[in-house]
């Protein structure tokens, strides 16, 4: 399993992890409350009330978090932002594929490939398929990743470990499991790392397991440039379905591979973020996260 292994000096240090979850927990009431009085401009007092926290130690949480003050946050998540950021998707794109290049963010280098279960595979529920899987904790809360020996097949954001491991199985229902809680800190820790790009490093690969309609629309979405925001209008045109965007955002939501397949970068048209299956608030601050890294 090359593509997946990581050294031991990419590993992450528990008191680490838990440190960033609880930024991002505060973070997660921050865009709540802005979210809701956000017509009322609250001043960072107000802000920092609603929180519980000191207007210093929350400057301080969101600069080690994301990297900016909550008043620039903030304006990563006005419509005005979202509505430019679907207008430039489609030149950014094609500079990107007549370049050559991955993405056009300094995010990080993170190469995605997929590759789809047989149909065989499909119909038989993975069986005797061995997938590993484990708990970790990411910039934005908790989650389970789980992989074979072909790519990541399941990457979700969890409350609940034990709830997590029943969607895993209940996904992959006569599939073999075995828990690896080092490899799946490796992981995620190489999925969500921004401070280091190594051209070397090879390919990440994601295993599908869908219809070939969700197959070509998940594919898509790994072609969206991190930071970047897309329509679902756009996206339907991308796999030759411009009047099937409801096939197209049932198809989005049914992803069950969080980040790698980033359907948090879809919103519609109008500007709204619309809905996202672990949380608008975790979909919002993933987006001006990355908007911020790049």
């Amino acid at each position: 399993m090359k593509e997946i292994r990581l050294s031991n000096s990419e590993h992450v240090s528990s008191s680490s992890q838990d440190t960033n979850y609880r930024h991002f927990k505060t973070v997660q009431q921050a865009i709540e409350f802005l979210s809701i009085n956000a017509r009322n401009q609250p001043s960072l007092e107000d802000l920092s009330k609603a929180v519980h926290m000191s207007e210093f130690h929350l400057q301080r949480v969101f600069s080690d978090w994301a990297g900016i003050s909550p008043k620039k946050f903030l304006q990563f998540l006005t419509k005005e932002h979202a509505l430019q950021a679907i207008k430039n998707f489609n030149s950014i794109e094609e500079s990107t594929e007549e370049l050559g290049l991955s993405a056009t963010s300094r995010l990080h280098d993170l190469m995605i490939k997929s590759v789809g279960l047989t149909p065989g595979e499909v119909k038989s529920g993975a069986k005797g398929i061995l997938i590993t899987y484990g708990f970790g904790e990411t910039p934005f809360g908790r989650a389970i990743i789980a992989w074979t020996d072909r790519g990541v097949c399941h990457l979700m954001f969890n409350d609940s470990d034990s709830s997590a491991f029943w969607d895993l199985k209940q996904e992959w229902p006569n599939a073999i499991f075995k828990q690896d809680i080092n490899q799946s800190h490796d992981l995620l820790h190489r999925v969500f790392n921004t401070n280091s790009s190594n051209q070397k490093t090879p390919p990440l690969r994601v295993l599908l397991k869908g219809t070939p309609f969700q197959i070509k629309v998940w594919e898509a979405l790994i072609k969206i440039p991190p930071s970047s925001l897309c329509s679902y209008s756009q996206i339907a045109k991308k796999v030759s379905s411009a009047n099937a965007q409801r096939a197209t955002g049932s198809a989005i939501a049914k992803n069950s591979i969080a980040y790698l397949i980033p359907c948090h970068r879809v919103i519609r048209e109008s500007g709204d973020f619309s809905n996202y299956r672990w949380g608008l608030d975790r979909k919002k601050a993933m987006i001006a996260w990355e908007a911020a890294k790049n």
